[in-house]
């Protein structure tokens, strides 16, 4: 089975947050073939490499969203007004209420990218930036977005243009040739997947462990820096909006990570019937160590791992502890930092500052304790990082306490949670994302931003270590049972035969799956005959051979006749009316020598 694997600023890159799990499913699939169709977010994303491939990635393409995509390709009258027409179906569905505009405006876009060159030069002109403006000042625009300003215009249309570029490249023509389409994630990484649907009918599967239109709500919150501009978050939430429903109503498999992912799709438009949960798949053997010995760790220790995030809200975990402490002076808090990924723009930043603000806040509540008069003094809370020679993996980090805490306000699959749970550790959480779906049974939860509540369920596990052991005990067994490497890849290998045994989406009078056979699609001419092959220029001083099989004989001393021209396919084109077939290698030319030979033929014999 051929696979086409789509990616944004992930896989086959060295940093990405879908890098881990794309590289588990592909190496755990060998029997496979995949193709990798990557797009970069940013130079530096590109510049660190990719990671080694295994020997069944046949193919990988390559896009960047960051750099300029001018092709130098300027339309003439025709094609302006082509382009004006989808782009303004675009735009309306958009800004109003109509989603088909918008998908009809997409696929005439693209239509116009196949036939005539990149859209980059259409995208920034004037006519587009005027197409904008009038969808904004439509009666059925929404308040925010008629308030627009040129400003506001300008910087859309710049995001759309970037947003877009998957439209101008040919990959869904060479995707036509590959058995599943594999979105690793929603949004602009499964637009080819989705041209390719649409043109070619190959099946579609789209997998979104973190959904991407809840992404864009949280990168351009009310905290963000386009606070200033309410228009231009308007107007990219709802093209967000109208891709996320146009890719969930055309997949033909939707494989969310979790229940909270699975609720935001069926929102915007999935039907249950093609939903299927797929939990992340974690490396189990990285944790047996730890796992396996329930009694290594303080019982006293409290540990929290993650990226260091206002999300996290570790200020609000502080003051939990400081409840904790009255209650069980002997409790220590260990707080380890991952690094931030390094496609989040300023994500950096923002870590660094909350950080010093949570060590700031940690030596006002807990000033340094001394054991007594000869010892020097200690803080309760600690900073550490993972990777340095006391704790070099994050197993070490779970394994130096009894209970792991999670006190994040906004959080959709908590993986720090699973590996917790694979280390044997009780957890303490708050109640946000799919917490709840992840732990089961097997840990306490809190309401976020609840300090008092976060304490109260601390101190009760930290005095009561044996009902700590149970909770942990039970953990591993579920995260054993879910969340592995192997569940993960046989969910996947399922998925495919699930969609190879559908067949081709065709439409109605296109003929029955698996009508024209595989060795259609081989290329070169090794199914032409010999006869029907065109030849070279004769040489004189060879022999002249004698006439192939089935050749009309020559008539009057005339030479026989000429064989016939190679006809070569024309370039199929992308249509509405459902797949293109692929042609033989060769037919034309069997079909026109062979009806040529019968013509003459009969000719002789009536004479």
């Amino acid at each position: 089975m051929r696979i086409g694997l789509l990616t944004e600023g992930g896989y086959p890159y060295a940093t990405g947050e879908a890098r881990l799990w794309c590289d588990r499913l592909v190496r755990g699939l060998p029997q496979h073939e995949f193709e990798l169709y990557a797009l970069s977010r940013t130079a530096e994303q590109e510049e660190r490499g990719r990671v080694p491939l295994p020997s069944h990635v046949t193919r990988v393409l390559t896009a960047p969203l960051w750099a300029p995509a001018d092709d130098g390709r300027s339309y003439r009258r025709r094609e302006r007004r082509r382009f004006a027409a989808a782009f303004t179906d675009l735009v309306r569905g958009i800004c109003g209420a109509d989603p088909a505009r918008f998908a009809d405006g997409l696929y005439g876009l693209a239509g116009l990218a196949w036939d005539q060159g990149g859209l980059y030069a259409a995208l920034r002109s004037e006519t587009a930036v005027r197409a904008v403006e009038s969808a904004c000042r439509a009666p059925e625009a929404s308040r925010a977005v008629q308030r627009a300003q040129v400003a506001d215009l300008l910087e859309f249309v710049d995001e759309l243009e970037r947003m877009l570029r998957p439209l101008s490249l040919d990959w869904y023509e060479d995707l036509r040739e590959v058995d599943v389409c594999h979105a690793a994630a929603g949004g602009v990484a499964a637009i080819p997947g989705l041209l390719a649907k649409r043109f070619f009918g190959v099946p579609l599967l789209v997998t979104e462990y973190g959904v991407q239109l809840r992404a864009h709500y949280l990168e351009h919150s009310v905290h963000s820096a386009r606070e200033e501009r309410p228009a231009v978050r308007a107007l990219l939430a709802a093209f967000h909006t109208r891709l996320a429903g146009e890719i969930y109503s055309q997949a033909d498999l939707l494989t969310p990570g979790n229940a909270h992912a699975r609720r935001w799709q069926e929102r915007c438009g999935a039907s249950r019937e093609r939903l299927r949960t797929v939990y992340p798949g974690m490396e189990a053997d990285r944790f047996a160590t730890v796992g396996e010995d329930a009694s290594c760790g303080d019982p006293y220790t409290l540990v929290w791992v993650g990226r260091v995030d206002p999300a996290k809200d570790l200020i609000g975990l502080l003051h939990a502890f400081a409840e904790v402490r009255r209650a069980e002076p002997r409790a220590r808090l260990r707080i380890f930092a991952a690094a931030a990924p390094a496609e989040s723009r300023g994500a950096d930043a923002v870590g660094h500052g909350y950080l010093s603000d949570c060590r700031s806040l940690a030596a006002q509540l807990f000033p340094d304790e001394a054991a007594d008069a000869h010892a020097v003094g200690e803080n309760p809370v600690t900073f550490e990082e993972i990777g340095g020679p006391e704790v070099p993996s994050p197993a070490d980090a779970y394994g130096s306490g009894r209970v792991v805490v999670l006190s994040s306000v906004i959080e959709g699959f908590p993986i720090t949670l699973a590996e917790a749970m694979f280390c044997g550790r009780a957890t303490v959480s708050t109640d946000v994302g799919a917490v709840v779906e992840v732990i089961g049974g097997t840990g306490l939860v809190v309401p976020p931003r609840n300090p008092r509540a976060l304490a109260e369920a601390c101190v009760t596990l930290l005095k009561d270590p044996e009902r700590a052991q149970r909770l942990g005990s039970a953990a591993r067994a579920r995260a054993l049972e879910l969340f592995t490497v192997e569940q993960n890849v046989a969910a996947f290998q399922e998925s495919y035969l699930r969609l190879l045994a559908r067949g081709p989406a065709r439409p109605e009078g296109a003929g029955v799956p698996f009508e024209q056979p595989p060795e259609a699609r081989v290329p070169g001419h090794w199914a032409t005959p010999t006869w029907a092959a065109p030849h070279p220029a004769p040489d004189s001083s060879a022999p002249v051979p004698s006439a192939a099989p089935g050749t009309p004989a020559p008539r009057d001393g005339t030479d026989p006749p000429d064989p016939a021209p190679a006809v070569t396919p024309d370039r199929p084109r992308p249509t509405d009316s459902g797949p293109a077939e692929g042609a033989l290698p060769g037919a034309g030319r069997v079909v026109v020598a062979g009806v040529r030979a019968v013509r003459a033929a009969g000719s002789e014999a009536s004479a």
